[in-house]
């Protein structure tokens, strides 16, 4: 068995790695926060979504992929639902209009987005501002 490279040490490994649960939610809009994670290029969302929540029609430069991982949503793509069950993987443009009725159990979704989101990046700035105080 060929030998395995060393493992990285604790500084490296502080510096690659988080663990998501860890990072301070950030309300997106009510019913609706996530844990976000910003990368250079990227930015993802592990989003909770509460029952019978509204996530209100909006745009945005930012390409998105929404993975969901539980529960359901009827999201609205240029004014049609579409609606996404726990596996289905939604992809958005930049620029499209899109929002979503959640229904009546909480969903859970990871967003994904290129180039992060500005709102995002100041909503979470926001947030963590919160938590030093």
């Amino acid at each position: 068995m060929a030998e395995r490279e060393p493992h990285a040490s604790e500084e490296e490994f502080k510096k690659r790695v988080l663990h998501y649960p860890d990072v301070p939610l950030t309300e997106l809009v009510p019913g609706s926060k996530s844990h976000l994670v910003v990368g250079e290029r990227i930015l993802v969302s592990f989003l909770a979504m509460a029952a019978n929540s509204y996530f209100p029609p909006h745009r945005h430069e930012a390409e998105q992929i929404m993975i969901v991982l539980e529960g359901y949503v009827d999201e609205i793509i240029e004014g049609k639902l579409y609606s996404a069950k726990k596996g289905d993987v939604l992809i958005l443009p930049s620029n499209i209009e899109h929002g979503g009725y959640i229904g009546d159990v909480d969903c859970q979704v990871i967003d994904i987005f290129s180039p992060p989101r500005e709102d995002y990046l100041q909503k979470l700035s926001k947030a963590i501002g919160k938590i030093g105080k």
